[in-house]
């Protein structure tokens, strides 16, 4: 395994790699079980780190109980590889000492997302990134990962000016308990009960309301304002025009995108289909005769992002602008997915 100038440079011989996961009990971290597992990663070694609240816990993986242990600045001394998804501050705290101890962190919080340093990586999009990490690579918001693994493929063969999104967010990109919240909201308002959220700041059952991120002066909330500087960060692309409008809505697991492209020169909807139809990552869902196209529930436990409604957009007469709609996995393809893949290709460098 070479990890690189701040990582290890040899993987442990015929056996995988010394793994930790940070945030092991979130919604994102039982993700990563799950997945190393599916995909076979390989490992010689791995550690359950979480807070003090989780400490004594054990999850299943590969026919065992694993105990999930205190996170310390002493829990990473021969970890050569941390999968962190606990929060910000968490990883602000700890990623650098985990660097420290010859760590590479990969890491799914926004805490390191726009330092000039860090790579900020989807495989499908900018894997060539990775070589240059100093120790962190970080994973991108779930609604970016989301809308580029489709809108990239495009905009290699026709490069895209502008970007035109509304998101449709799932409760899980705030959480396992945002998660519980809106099963227990639906069930209390079924029964005619009277409920007060906790986690969300308003009703999520039965109802639609703008993300719940602070608003900035500019009037985009962050979420919004992630969307448009990771893409840039991305594609390398610092004038690409981007606008957001990021909202949270009754859906358990999913993110879903409606997506309006304004191209460089004019495409046709043919030439999406065969360009979607190649990319990696993408599934296309568009049958205009049975009125079926993307939706969470298929997207859900799924790795491709599903894209559908493609259609010219006859407001530009010109032929540059193009439709579309995509539903993706936010916990998969958009945190703990992405962060294998990103792992997986450090064993390519």
């Amino acid at each position: 395994m070479r990890f690189g100038r701040a990582g290890p440079t040899a993987r442990t011989e015929n056996m995988g790699y010394r793994t930790a996961i940070l945030g092991a009990t979130g919604a994102v971290g039982t993700e990563f079980l799950k997945i190393l597992q599916q995909r076979d990663f390989p490992l010689a070694s791995l550690k359950l780190l979480a807070s003090q609240r989780s400490a004594g816990k054990k999850l299943p993986f590969r026919g065992q109980e694993l105990p999930v242990e205190e996170v310390t600045e002493g829990s990473f001394k021969g970890v050569e590889l941390v999968l962190a998804s606990a929060g910000g501050s968490i990883s602000r705290k700890f990623a650098p000492v985990a660097v420290s101890a010859g760590c590479v962190v990969v890491d799914n919080t926004s805490a390191f997302r726009m330092e000039p340093e860090v790579p900020l990586v989807i495989p499908e999009i900018n894997p060539q990134d990775i070589a240059r990490h100093k120790g962190i690579i970080a994973n991108p918001n779930c609604s970016t990962i989301i809308m580029n693994v489709p809108v990239w493929p495009l905009h290699k063969v026709n490069p895209v000016r502008r970007i035109v999104v509304s998101t449709y967010q799932a409760a899980s990109g705030a959480g396992a308990r945002a998660m519980a919240e809106l099963q227990e909201g639906a069930r209390a308002m079924l029964e005619g009960k009277p409920f007060t959220p906790t986690v969300l700041p308003h009703v999520a059952a039965f109802n639609v309301f703008s993300h719940n991120s602070e608003i900035g002066e500019d009037g985009y909330n962050l979420e919004e304002t992630k969307m448009v500087r990771e893409t840039r960060k991305i594609f390398h692309d610092p004038d690409i025009l981007i606008t957001a409008t990021c909202v949270r809505v009754p859906v358990l697991r999913a993110h879903s995108e409606a997506i309006n492209l304004q191209f460089t020169r004019p495409i046709t909807e043919e030439e999406v289909r065969e360009i979607l139809s190649a990319a990696p990552g993408v599934r296309i869902v568009d049958d205009r005769r049975r009125n079926y196209f993307p939706m969470p529930l298929d997207a859900t436990d799924q790795d491709e992002v599903l894209v559908g409604r493609i259609r010219r957009d006859i407001s530009q007469p010109d032929g540059r602008g193009v439709d579309m709609f995509v539903s993706g996995d936010q916990i998969r393809k958009g945190a703990a997915l992405n962060a294998v893949q990103i792992a997986e290709k450090l064993n390519e460098l």
